[in-house]
């Protein structure tokens, strides 16, 4: 208080100094420009005024400078306020998108990615509303505005538009969407995933066999899917439903030769397709496509399946095989292998052995039958009962414990 009242006796007193001063020395201010101005005044009159004037501009300053960037109430079409109608555009879409209200999303969405200097995910989203209208010419209209807006997205644009295709119903046009973008990105993980998936619900078995190894080397799946995919994909994609006027094992070899050279040298395609000969009554060629692949590689899951064809030349079948017991005399497939070939050429006693050996190695129910068939036409009854159960008994540990009457 004491402070104030200071305060205030030195203004009094300012004030006071300056009037006596004003009064006893009151200036003189005169500007003349002849024939056209003429002022004249008190030079503290003169100074008041100018300070008058500079407050005004000053007022008008601040007033205009308010009025630009002012809140809504004075000016709504402010820079401030065009951001925030953008922000609540963004807001409002992203969440009409998400509860399906299409028009609104489309609308607000529109909105947000003519303002936004990045608009591509506002783009994608209006389109996605649009084609949710049915409005197909504007959603591809948005995608292209999109990629007229951001050039290097027409990956990302592409992606989009090949899943609209497929919402439309038009898988078609969606496969030829990826393949472009397959031929321009090749190896990019999200283009092989989706034309994955299109394929796969088409049942495109020959496509996805194309496919396989490009899914494989980019990691495109889990390798757990991948497997799955590879063994379907193997199963059904071999034998192409005959054409008219095409019989099933001419279908099969336009199949295969669709394929690779190094697709053709796979392990689980030479597999597939031997498998899919010998269904064909074809067990000749069955046996010569394995025995190719097997001098290339060595591999287990085509030893086994080798038994179970017939060559032209069973005893050259055998011999052949027999040539890898050194390196393999611990591969129980192998010794099951050497068992149905040396039955095939009723070589009986040496058929047992390979049978013994293959169920020393492993306890495998196809072994046990084996055995059992050939024990019971060689009188030993008693083994080749106990053979047949215990490979009933291992096949029973792959079947559900379901309730079973009570044993008599």
């Amino acid at each position: 208080m004491k402070r104030l009242y200071a305060i205030v006796f030195v203004a009094v007193l300012l004030a006071l100094v300056i009037g006596l001063g004003i009064a006893k020395h009151p200036g003189y201010v005169l500007i003349d420009y002849p024939h056209v101005f003429r002022y004249e005044s008190g030079l503290w009159s003169t100074l008041a005024a100018l300070l008058a004037i500079g407050l005004v501009v000053l007022l008008v300053t601040g007033c205009v400078r308010l009025l630009l960037t002012s809140t809504k109430v004075v000016n709504p079409w402010s820079r401030r306020n065009r951001q925030r109608r953008v922000q609540a555009a963004v807001s409002r879409g992203q969440v009409e998108l998400a509860e399906g209200r299409w028009a609104n999303a489309q609308r607000h969405l529109s909105i947000a990615a003519e303002a936004e200097r990045f608009p591509l995910f506002y783009y994608l989203g209006a389109a996605r509303a649009a084609n949710e209208l049915g409005e197909y010419e504007q959603s591809d209209a948005l995608l292209e505005r999109a990629l007229d807006r951001q050039p290097g997205a027409e990956l990302a644009v592409a992606l989009s538009h090949a899943q609209l295709q497929v919402d439309r119903g038009e898988p078609e046009a969606a496969l030829e969407t990826l393949r472009l973008m397959r031929e321009r990105y090749p190896n990019n993980v999200q283009v092989l995933r989706q034309l994955y998936r299109l394929m796969h619900e088409r049942d495109d078995w020959a496509g996805l066999i194309r496919l396989m190894p490009e899914l494989r080397k980019a990691k495109a799946l889990p390798a757990r899917e991948l497997a799955a995919l590879e063994q379907q994909t193997l199963r059904e994609g071999l034998l192409i439903a005959p054409v008219e006027g095409q019989n099933q094992r001419d279908a099969l070899e336009q199949s295969w030769n669709t394929l690779s050279t190094a697709q053709r040298q796979e392990p689980a395609l030479v597999l597939a397709y031997a498998d899919q000969l010998r269904r064909v009554g074809a067990t000749a060629e069955a046996e010569a496509a394995l025995r190719m692949a097997l001098k290339r590689q060595y591999d287990s899951r085509l030893v086994r399946f080798y038994g179970l064809v017939r060559g032209q030349d069973p005893l050259k079948q055998l011999q052949f095989a027999e040539g890898w017991a050194k390196e393999h005399a611990d591969d129980a497939g192998l010794m099951l292998t050497l068992g149905r070939l040396c039955l095939q050429n009723s070589l009986w006693g040496k058929a047992r052995d390979y049978l013994e050996a293959s169920l020393r190695l492993q306890r495998h129910p196809e072994a046990c039958a084996e055995l059992a068939r050939l024990l019971g036409r060689l009188g030993d009854t008693e083994r080749s009962n106990q053979l047949f159960q215990e490979g009933l008994a291992l096949l029973d540990e792959r079947l559900l414990a379901l309730p079973l009457p009570a044993a008599r």
